[in-house]
């Protein structure tokens, strides 16, 4: 069994302690969201009758087609709908095929929350196929210095604009993430001006971090990834769309084929992954958020800035700890690597990962590669040299991981 040294054991056991009050509010929006989940499998009637997979084009697959109805009553807002498929490869995916569903040639395209994650933005004005070549304009309303939006520069991008976009989570930098309320004043300020404004959010990481979702404060369209939040750590891998049913529409016939949309594409098994994980999403996104604010508390009291602070409300899973520092940020991540249950005896080595334009360090020992609820750490080695940490399917061992990777961080450094 790993021993951990004293000074990382009391350290900790003060982190727990002080994170008592945050930890009571995490459960009490987990209990909610359960609530939320299992009314929408009782409203849809689920059996085992939808587990079964279809292959082919997938015609009367009624398992893909509850599990769309599920998504819609939980993500796609009033009278919503949602697209849930396993052939999106990554959240980028889903976000992009919502993006050129929706969007026309000659459209305006509008960040108003400044620049867009290294991923996205290849799509936006980047590689062969981008939007830029399409036609479509882009801008974006920059965030003020604290991070938070420019609010009194959105009624006028949103003008001539057809839709406005919203990254909840903070991506690769060290601002905050957004919350619900900011989000639902962004839109509301977006469509005092254009009524007709399609207000798109970003919701990867976010998902049942808090009670309501943004399709449930003026947004009219989402997307998300299924090896993040919503897909419990058992989906294996996927993508949602959701939100107003026309624009889940044009979205689902970008997917597959104009006329088919929603009504075709085979689940090969995949449904019943999907639907578990949904089912277990609520608690492990709880166990995630309890993880990174003890995380961020033990940390703080090592001397480190972290972002979110331990008890500070939290619009998304991602803790950030600023390291300023290359030496430290290997030494974290090594950390979470030798705490994972699978490749445990890896050490992480910064690699150029496409779609960046600096080199990125991974730590993730996880079943699902790339899966963001399960316990990780990564970032870009450039300034602050900032680790940004997300997931822990259990609390237990999310903690125990965090404790592993202080106590490298503090080897390393002393």
């Amino acid at each position: 069994m790993y021993q951990f040294d004293r000074e990382i054991e009391e350290l900790a056991a003060k982190a727990q302690a002080d994170c008592t009050a945050v930890f009571e509010r995490i459960s009490e929006t987990e209990e909610y969201c359960v609530r939320k989940v299992m009314a929408a499998f009782e409203k849809a009637r689920l059996s085992e009758a939808h587990f079964a997979g279809s292959r082919g084009y997938g015609y009367g697959d009624i398992g893909r087609d509850t599990l769309d109805e599920i998504y819609g009553d939980l993500f796609g807002g009033a009278d919503g709908a949602a697209f849930v498929r396993h052939t999106f490869v990554n959240g980028t995916h889903a976000l992009a095929t919502a993006l050129f569903g929706v969007l026309r040639p000659g459209d305006n395209f509008v960040s108003v929350t400044g620049e867009l994650y290294d991923t996205l933005a290849q799509v936006i004005k980047g590689g062969a196929g981008s939007l830029w070549e399409y036609g479509i304009n882009y801008r974006q309303i920059d965030l003020l210095e604290n991070g938070k939006p420019n609010y009194d520069a959105i009624p006028y991008a949103a003008k001539g604009a057809r839709m406005i976009y919203i990254q909840r989570s903070r991506g690769y930098s060290t601002r905050e993430a957004f919350s619900i309320r900011e989000i639902e004043k962004m839109a509301a300020m977006a469509k005092s001006a254009n009524p007709n404004v399609i207000v798109m959010v970003d919701n990867c990481y976010g998902e049942f971090v808090d009670k309501l979702e943004p399709t449930d404060v003026g947004a009219d369209l989402m997307a998300g990834s299924l090896i993040k939040n919503p897909g419990g750590g058992i989906a294996e891998t996927g993508g949602y769309i959701a939100g107003r049913r026309d624009l889940v529409e044009l979205a689902a016939c970008r997917h597959t084929v104009p006329g088919m949309g929603g009504e075709v594409g085979c689940s090969l098994g995949q449904t019943r992954g999907m639907l578990l994980g949904l089912f277990m999403a609520p608690t492990a996104v709880a166990s995630a958020l309890k993880t990174a604010a003890f995380a961020a508390r033990l940390l703080e009291l090592m001397g480190y800035e972290t972002f979110p602070r331990y008890d500070d409300p939290r619009g998304d899973i991602i803790q950030t700890l600023v390291t300023r520092s290359p030496k430290a940020m290997e030494a974290f991540c090594k950390g979470i690597q030798g705490a994972s249950p699978v490749d445990s005896y890896v050490t992480p080595e910064a690699w150029d990962m496409p779609g960046y334009d600096c080199k990125v360090i991974m730590a993730a020992g996880c079943f699902t590669s790339g899966s963001s609820i399960e316990l990780s750490a990564d970032g870009p080695m450039r300034e602050p040299y900032a680790v940004y940490i997300q997931g822990g399917l259990t609390y237990a061992s999310g903690k125990y991981g965090i404790m592993r990777a202080a106590q490298e961080l503090k080897r390393a450094m002393d």
